[in-house]
């Protein structure tokens, strides 16, 4: 008579898994990007969340703020919510495109600063003029968008600065001394990114 199957019980990985509330930093008055489900705190740790100033529900960022996506990574865990730090945020490139008009200029223009905290960022900024400039011009802006952010990035900390980037004011600065230069049409940072050291 043959011996019969030995049962092995199925465990069910599903149920040892559990969620965790995923919590924006202060910046973002801690509120909830989203949830997320692990089986143990330590699968959490690094993982970068990404979603919208809108998803996040952020206002007064402007009708760019419906095209700007933010990048957060995962910085610990504490019971079930998982705490995170803002690394960039990016404007939608489909959105950037319709800054071309024929009989402009455009200026794209990679700046590394460091905030008055010490913390290293990257800034991708595009400046759109009224109409067609000089080459000579565009050196001035050039420089001058350089000079300025890094001005004014030296002076704040990384959180005030993201703020100021995200909600405008950095960019009006900016637009405010370009625009002793030649007519502007539009400046933004279409991209920021944090310089991460990871041990």
């Amino acid at each position: 008579m043959p011996m019969a199957a030995k049962k092995t019980k199925v465990v069910d990985k599903w149920k040892q898994k559990k969620w965790y509330a995923v919590s924006a930093p202060a910046i973002f008055d801690s509120r909830q990007i989203c949830e997320v489900v692990a089986t143990e705190d330590a699968q959490l740790t690094n993982r970068i969340i990404r979603t919208t100033l809108a998803d996040i529900g952020v206002t007064g960022a402007g009708q760019v703020g419906m095209f700007t996506s933010l990048r957060f990574r995962i910085t610990d865990v504490k019971g079930t919510t998982a705490n995170t730090k803002l690394i960039g945020h990016e404007i939608a490139p489909s959105f950037v495109k319709t800054f071309a008009r024929r009989g402009r200029s455009l200026i794209h223009q990679v700046v590394d600063i460091k905030s008055k905290d010490g913390v290293h960022i990257r800034l991708k900024a595009i400046v759109v003029t009224g109409a067609r400039v000089s080459e000579n011009t565009m050196r001035n802006l050039r420089a001058s968008t350089v000079k300025e952010i890094l001005a004014s990035a030296s002076a704040v900390n990384f959180d005030q600065l993201m703020q100021d980037v995200l909600y405008g004011k950095f960019t009006a600065n900016l637009y405010g001394v370009l625009k002793k230069i030649t007519r502007i049409r539009r400046v933004e940072i279409r991209k920021s990114e944090l310089k991460e050291v990871f041990a």
